[in-house]
């Protein structure tokens, strides 16, 4: 039996990476029955992209999404840093897909505002005030994010990613992830939002803020990389799920065998 959702928001799973948890990504999907799907930023990993490296799993991610979509799931697709070529589409809309930057959604009478996060990557200390400049703050730290990405590659030094910097400096890590989480939590709290749901860092999380001009709740979705992560909103209530500790998930054959059944039932419908 499906769980019955609302809204599910998957986030960074680096499709076309090694470290995709695509099989575990696909048990999940198929155990839940939501209304919508957000998928809130690098779903596809464009920046490690590797045309020898596109195994069956990942596209059954792909196969699993659109069954979801045919069966009348609406599904937004929210563009981070590692698929920052569908900026180029994000107003497109295909029947029940959706490719947007961000998008806000009022859940239970309260507002949510979802994005993936990397806006924040130029400079913590700039981004919040840039986002500010009205209706085009957004898309403004989106060109100036990809305007020092293409001169910081063109000097040798790659592009730039905030969990990058997470995963490559131990020490200042945890200072890191606060700021993003503050900075995105003063911002949301600035523009009127309830909620606020972020991706990107890799750091599945729900916690309240307060300050002296309101208060806000910060969620983040996580990863299928190394969390195995995803937020789950019943109507009511946000909760976090973790794919560790779901007892229907601990039992590894299954997971193969269903991920097998699946391919066979592919494999004869295309025969």
């Amino acid at each position: 039996m499906k769980r019955k959702l609302d809204t599910v928001v998957i986030s960074d799973v680096h499709l076309g990476t090694i470290g995709c948890h695509a099989v575990e990504l696909t048990q999940y999907l198929n155990s839940i029955d939501p209304k919508r799907v957000i998928l809130n930023g690098d779903i596809v990993d464009m920046w490690n992209f590797r045309k020898y490296y596109w195994p069956e799993a990942h596209m059954h991610v792909i196969r699993t999404l659109i069954t979801m979509m045919t069966n009348g799931v609406d599904i937004y697709y929210l563009t981070g840093n590692h698929d920052e070529t569908l900026r180029k589409v994000s107003s497109l809309q295909l029947g029940p897909l959706f490719i947007r930057d961000k998008l806000v959604l009022e859940l239970n009478g309260e507002k949510v505002w979802f994005f993936h996060g990397d806006i924040f990557d130029v400079t913590m200390k700039h981004s919040k005030w840039i986002a500010k400049l009205g209706g085009h703050g957004y898309e403004l730290l989106i060109l100036l994010n990809r305007w020092i990405n293409n001169v910081s590659e063109k000097m040798g030094y790659g592009k730039l990613s905030l969990s990058k910097k997470i995963k490559d400096s131990v020490k200042t890590a945890v200072s890191f992830i606060d700021d993003f989480e503050v900075t995105a939590m003063e911002l949301a709290i600035d523009e009127g939002y309830d909620y606020v749901v972020c991706g990107h860092i890799h750091q599945p999380k729900i916690r309240g803020f307060e300050n002296e001009k309101g208060t806000v709740i910060y969620l983040n979705s996580g990863d299928w990389i190394e969390n195995l992560t995803a937020l789950e909103y019943d109507g009511n209530e946000w909760s976090l799920y973790r794919y560790e500790e779901d007892i229907l998930m601990k039992d590894p054959p299954r997971v193969n065998q269903m991920f097998q059944s699946n391919v066979n039932e592919n494999i004869s419908m295309h025969g």
